[in-house]
């Protein structure tokens, strides 16, 4: 057994132990992710429900002024169904004694904080490689956590900043001082001014995809806005090179089980190598998501010089390259991640002067409300 295994067994019955002590509630290890958010890591129940687990960080940690570090951790449990929670921080010391040494603290929190001080013992004793951090800060966590925060900060003044437009459209819509010429010009104005606010937060919401999927490790996740943020992402790269980037995506959220910060790196080769052979021409380059039976279909296009029958295969080994400054190894990653990591597959359509698109087929399974949407 591997040190994370080995902590995670451990820590679950930690929280067991915990939740038999509180008479059968449900006690969860959280994480604070960049949102801020509470993430779920370890439950007491193998399954527990969402309204067990659901946490509004307002209303809880935030409205009560306690300091939250990302990627701190904290054990927390719904004391009653009215929504009243309690929380402890995992740590690696006892606590100060209560102040004139009056005991304040409920049952239920002096049960969690023991349970985080065991849980923080054990992740202490576990293998200095192992990613729960709760014993203390992480620096290169944080850091790779930074991104998310600055985007999360700068999302909250830009959609009170779009809020307060609209406010504004509203009322020159209204106004009755002003002529018709004027008012259609203004409010073309304000438009634009709208659009390049929605276009700045949805670069910043895909660096707060990018990183939380750096951060997630495997789990389920949509495809559909992994792929969203990698265009939108790539989009502004590209467009300073002179190449466009397109993306034909229609769907509904569509599940998949695996890394999605891997489903990241696939697609960030197959457009940068999209993109490299466009460079010449300048032509966009075009990607497509789609549903194909009981699989995810993407699809990323250039119109560049193509490759020839003969390499179709070839280009796929490590090493091998057709770039005169490649390393050979963009396309050996994206059919290792499409075969191993997603149990799917990878081929190439092009010819000679035609340009070239990879279809990358991943098994997507059953989707929650699928047979009652496709019954509507």
């Amino acid at each position: 057994m591997g040190a994370l295994e080995g902590f995670r067994e451990q820590a679950a019955e930690i929280l067991r132990q915990a939740s038999i002590a509180l008479g059968g509630r449900t006690v969860t290890l959280y994480e604070v992710s960049p949102e801020p958010s509470l993430t779920p890591v370890i439950s007491s129940e193998p399954h527990p429900g969402h309204h067990a687990t659901k946490v509004d960080l307002d209303a809880t940690l935030n409205r009560w002024g306690i300091p939250i570090r990302l990627g701190s951790f904290w054990l927390g449990l719904r004391a009653d169904p009215e929504g009243h929670w309690v929380f402890a921080p995992v740590r690696t010391r006892a606590p100060a004694p209560p102040p004139g040494g009056v005991e304040r603290r409920g049952r239920e929190r002096l049960t969690l904080e023991l349970a985080g001080l065991c849980v923080g013992l054990v992740d202490r004793r576990e293998s200095p490689a192992a990613p729960f951090t709760g014993g203390g800060p992480d620096p290169l966590h944080e850091l790779v956590m930074l991104p998310g925060v600055i985007a999360h900060e700068a999302r909250n003044p830009l959609s009170a900043a779009r809020a307060g437009l609209e406010l504004v459209v509203e009322s020159v819509g209204k106004m009755s001082n002003i002529g018709a010429d004027q008012r259609v010009e203004l409010l073309g104005e304000l438009a634009d001014v709208g659009e390049a606010v929605d276009r700045a937060l949805d670069f910043l919401r895909a660096v707060s995809d990018r990183v939380r999927g750096a951060s997630q490790g495997r789990s389920r996740f949509d495809a559909v806005r992994a792929v969203r943020s990698c265009v939108e992402l790539e989009r502004r790269l590209l467009g300073n090179r002179g190449i466009g980037l397109e993306l034909e995506a229609t769907m509904e959220p569509t599940f998949l089980d695996g890394d999605p910060n891997l489903l990241y790196e696939l697609l960030l080769n197959l457009i940068r190598n999209a993109s490299d052979a466009s460079a010449s021409r300048r032509t966009p380059v075009r990607v497509d998501l789609a549903r194909d039976g009981e699989a995810l279909r993407l699809t990323v296009r250039d119109e560049g010089p193509g490759i020839p029958v003969h390499l179709h295969q070839r280009i796929f080994e490590s090493g091998f390259t057709t770039k005169v400054e490649g390393s050979g190894t963009g396309l050996a990653v994206v059919r290792t991640v499409a075969e191993k990591e997603f149990g799917g597959a990878v081929r190439v359509e092009s010819q000679p002067g035609s340009g070239a698109a990879f279809i990358i087929t991943l098994p997507a399974p059953a989707q929650r409300g699928a047979r009652a949407t496709d019954a509507a």
